[in-house]
């Protein structure tokens, strides 16, 4: 008998029930997703066996797609009327709060904004339930935000109540293979210092897959290409010149178009449901489109059997936009998980 061969099966073998103790251990521990808009948070801990025991969203759309795709149901309304104590107790409490009082889009109000008022929600809600870890998502903005005060406040709070903080700056396009120019700050926390210590954004880099990957197969409905019906299909025309089987996408701003050269899809923002020229463009064989919701969807991370609504494509595109990046998260959750169950 191969002694080396023998010994290194074992340790594979080891290793490989190791990670299926850690999943089924995962099973006592639980998490809730605030603000959820389409689940992603729910979505990415799933995969650690990280069951979500509430969700709360106060938008109509976001309850038909959360309630579509997971095992239990959205409670709907404004978080801040919810009592702490109809919340269940949790392990992880996850929430991509309002990032428009923050963002570079926005009006930069921060905690003026009305908006921004959940933050403190989520501060009480903390006190109330003490989860052992919180993951919070926002525009990178939300770091230099009224400069850094914002984010000063936010750490602060946190630390008061005996978290260890870290925080990082993530692209999807980066470390994901997922090609989309998205930035967003997590901010991560633990109640124990040993798991804190252990925590790290040490992310492999990863390589792009084509875009041409994310796009659906089926034809296209003739809505999504522009004809001379558009006003600005003269300025379309003329700016998109170079075909998707290149790896290019289109934005146009304004009255000018703008190639994305660095060969992956813009940031995808809740703005794109306010108009459909916010949508990346392609040009394909047919003609000049812009990305469906589905494609939207795809290039957030969101699986092939992830159901959509039956909405009109402004409000998909909306919740596309304003949707946390699923493999993003899901690094964190794995990260997370491994160090939570050693």
């Amino acid at each position: 008998m191969d002694i080396r061969k023998y010994f290194i099966n074992n340790i594979k073998y080891l290793n490989q029930l190791e990670s299926k103790n850690n999943k089924m251990n995962n099973i006592n521990f639980s998490m809730i997703d605030l603000f959820s808009g389409t689940g992603a948070f729910s979505k990415a801990f799933e995969k650690m066996n990280i069951q979500c025991c509430f969700a709360n969203d106060f938008c109509k759309n976001s309850q038909k797609i959360f309630d579509m795709n997971h095992n239990i149901k959205l409670t709907y309304g404004d978080l801040n009327d919810i009592k702490n104590k109809d919340i269940p107790s949790h392990n992880i409490l996850c929430g991509g709060f309002p990032c428009q009082p923050f963002s570079i889009a926005g009006k930069q109000q921060g905690f003026e904004d009305e908006r921004s008022n959940v933050f403190w929600k989520i501060i009480n809600i903390i006190k109330y339930h003490k989860p052992e870890i919180i993951i919070l998502e926002n525009v990178k903005n939300l770091k230099s935000h009224d400069k850094g005060n914002t984010f000063k406040v936010i750490y602060e709070k946190l630390s008061e109540l005996g978290y260890y903080i870290k925080s990082d700056i993530l692209n999807t396009s980066k470390i994901t293979e997922v090609p989309q120019n998205r930035e967003r700050i997590y901010i991560v926390c633990f109640k124990d210092k040993d798991k804190y210590d252990k925590f790290n954004f040490n992310f492999e880099e990863k390589e792009n897959k084509q875009i041409k990957k994310f796009l659906i197969t089926e034809k296209i409905p003739d809505k999504y290409y522009y004809t001379d019906r558009f006003k600005v299909y003269d300025s379309i025309k003329e700016g998109v010149t170079k075909s998707i089987d290149e790896n290019v996408l289109y934005q146009y701003r304004r009255y000018y178009v703008r190639e994305n050269k660095n060969n992956v899809c813009p940031t995808l923002t809740a703005n794109m449901g306010g108009g459909g020229h916010n949508v990346p463009l392609l040009m394909d064989d047919k003609g000049i489109r812009r990305l469906t919701p589905r494609e939207c969807f795809n290039l957030q991370g969101f699986s092939e059997d992830y159901k959509l609504p039956d909405i009109c494509d402004s409000a998909l595109y909306k919740l596309a936009g304003n949707a946390v990046s699923v493999p993003v998260v899901e690094l964190i959750a794995e990260k997370i998980s491994n160090i939570s169950m050693n």
